[in-house]
């Protein structure tokens, strides 16, 4: 009975020992901080920059109204793959194609007056003028030869001075003619100067008159002039159009363009041939890739932002980003292969460029600078002062100090 009684009284005293040592432990652990501990790893760290943009087609072919009238015909729809060469729609091209057959028929009277212009005047004038000349001069030469004949008979008294005078008299009146005649010739090739700039001027302008309407008449049937795709038809059968809208818009939308908005801090580690991976609300879960292709070399306003625009080449085979889309933009500007990491959470700073963090051995935290290299939103790549596979704090609300002692807080 006795031992009995020994034995409950040594248990009762166990119990009443470890019960103890169980509340001071409690009441020991409940005045020691629970800090999130995180282990120091080697992992790829990318370091992105995110943004939005919009969707552009790279070589597009836009189609303008070159004249005011109405759409004739529409063949095409708007969507549709297009060859090159293939007929989109035609304007009514009535009244060009009449104001293009007077400037022609100007045209050729232009060209007349020119070739009259430059022989003198016309052929008539040209004509008769010579022939005036010639018959001039011959009458000029033969009463020069009989006034020598005559000189001679007179001094060997075979012909009269009366005779002699006559064919003088002649022969001055042919004189003056024939210098009429060169005069009024010379006169006809100062004009003729005068209407052959006059003339080629009024050919030039007729010629680039034919020209416009030409165009304007080839501009009315609106042709694909690439393979690819019929993004935008504005232009709807019977609508009337001005001068300057836009009728069609096509282009290979194998590759389009991506003009990404990024903010001006983030400017600097830009560069050609980073990695893009676009994704559009649109189509969920769905990525596309691309390379940035060229820098922005200014920043502009954009709402109340101060942005970069960086131009971005995307793949697009199955054609599903479509021009004018709003996307949004991750760029890939650094990548590290097997880098040391660290969550930005655990760094703390002090000064400038100057970064620690509480290093936990197990029972208690003690402060150590480290250097950071690259960064993404969660992550530091660490360069000096830790090593994989070392603990440290992420104090979240707790003022930590060297060598206080902490302990791991248990996940939840």
């Amino acid at each position: 009975m006795a031992e009995k009684r020994n034995r409950i009284k040594t248990a009762t005293v166990i119990v009443v020992v470890i019960a103890a040592l169980v509340i001071a432990a409690l009441t020991t652990r409940g005045k020691v901080p629970a800090v999130p501990i995180v282990e120091v790893t080697r992992e790829d760290l990318l370091v992105t920059i995110t943004s939005n943009g919009k969707v552009e087609p790279i070589d597009p072919q836009i189609a303008h109204a070159e004249f005011a009238t109405f759409v004739d015909k529409v063949m095409a729809t708007e969507g549709q793959a297009v060859r090159s060469g293939e007929t989109i729609l035609t304007l009514d091209s009535a009244d060009i194609r009449s104001q293009l057959a007077r400037a022609r028929a100007d045209r050729l009277s232009a060209e007349n007056d020119l070739r009259n212009a430059r022989a003198g005047g016309s052929p008539e004038q040209t004509a008769q003028l010579a022939g005036d000349l010639k018959a001039e001069q011959v009458e000029v030469t033969n009463l020069e030869s009989t006034q020598k004949a005559l000189e001679d008979l007179v001094a060997k008294h075979a012909a009269t001075e009366d005779e002699l005078a006559a064919n003088r008299a002649a022969l001055a009146k042919a004189r003056a003619n024939l210098q009429t005649l060169e005069a009024r010739q010379k006169d006809l090739e100062q004009r003729s100067s005068e209407r052959v700039e006059a003339a080629g001027l009024r050919v030039k302008q007729a010629e680039e008159l034919v020209d416009s309407l030409e165009e304007k008449v080839r501009s009315a049937t609106v042709v694909a002039t690439t393979h690819g795709t019929l993004y935008s038809l504005p232009a709807q059968l019977g609508n009337y159009v001005k001068v300057g809208d836009t009728l069609a818009e096509m282009a290979d939308l194998s590759r389009v363009r991506v003009r990404a908005f990024v903010d001006e801090p983030e400017l600097g580690v830009l560069e050609p041939s980073q990695t893009v991976v676009i994704t559009w609300d649109a189509k969920p879960g769905k990525r596309w890739t691309g390379l940035t292709e060229q820098v922005p070399k200014e920043v502009v306003a954009r709402g109340s932002r101060s942005v970069g625009e960086v131009l971005c080449s995307i793949n697009n085979d199955q054609m599903e980003l479509l021009p004018n889309t709003n996307v949004q933009v991750e760029i890939q500007v650094r990548q590290r292969r097997g880098a040391l990491v660290l969550p930005r959470a655990a760094v703390r700073e002090r000064g400038k460029g100057q970064r620690f963090v509480w290093v936990f051995d197990g029972t208690r935290v003690h402060r150590r600078d480290i250097s950071v290299g690259v960064a993404n939103p969660s992550e530091y790549e660490v360069l000096a002062g830790l090593a994989a596979g070392e603990r440290v704090a992420e104090p979240v609300d707790q003022k930590l100090r060297d060598g206080m002692e902490v302990r791991v807080e248990e996940a939840p």
